[in-house]
C-alpha cells in the first residue's frame, strides 16, 4: 500500500514571465529559488515551505476568458498566509481584484496576470 505524503510543487503556465514576476515577487513578495536548472523554456521557481510554485513560460492551451469570477469555482492553488490583513492591504494597494471565500473562512481568491487562480488562506 502506498501513501501520498505531501505536495512537492504546483506548475502554472504564464505567457509573460516579467508580468508574472511583478505579481509573484512584487505583490506576493515571493523570492526566486536558485534551484531551478537550465531548461528548454523560460520560467522561475519559488520555494514555499517544503513545496514550490513553478512558473512555466509556455503556450497555454486554456483560455483565461470564460473562467468564473470567483477563483474558488475554478482550479486553483492554495497558499497559507500569515498576517492576512497585511495581504489584503497589499492587494488593494496594487489595485488587484479579489473575492473573499464564500465559506466564511479567512481566505481570498486572486488571479495572476495569466488568470491562474490562487487561494490565499489565513493560518496561525
Amino acid at each position: 500500500m502506498f501513501e501520498i505524503v505531501n505536495l512537492l510543487h504546483a506548475s502554472l503556465l504564464v505567457a509573460d514571465l516579467s508580468a508574472a514576476r511583478r505579481f509573484y515577487e512584487g505583490v506576493l513578495e515571493l523570492k526566486p529559488s536558485p534551484a531551478r536548472p537550465e531548461m528548454s523554456f523560460d520560467g522561475i521557481w519559488y520555494d514555499i515551505g517544503a513545496a514550490q510554485i513553478h512558473l512555466i513560460c509556455l503556450p497555454n492551451p486554456d483560455s483565461a476568458s470564460g473562467r468564473p469570477a470567483h477563483g474558488g469555482r475554478d482550479r486553483h492553488t492554495a497558499l497559507g498566509v500569515r498576517n492576512f490583513a497585511a495581504l489584503r492591504v497589499q492587494l488593494d494597494a496594487a489595485g488587484l481584484p479579489y473575492t473573499l471565500s464564500q465559506s466564511g473562512r479567512s481566505a481570498l481568491f486572486v488571479r495572476d496576470p495569466d488568470g491562474n487562480a490562487l487561494e490565499l488562506v489565513e493560518i496561525d
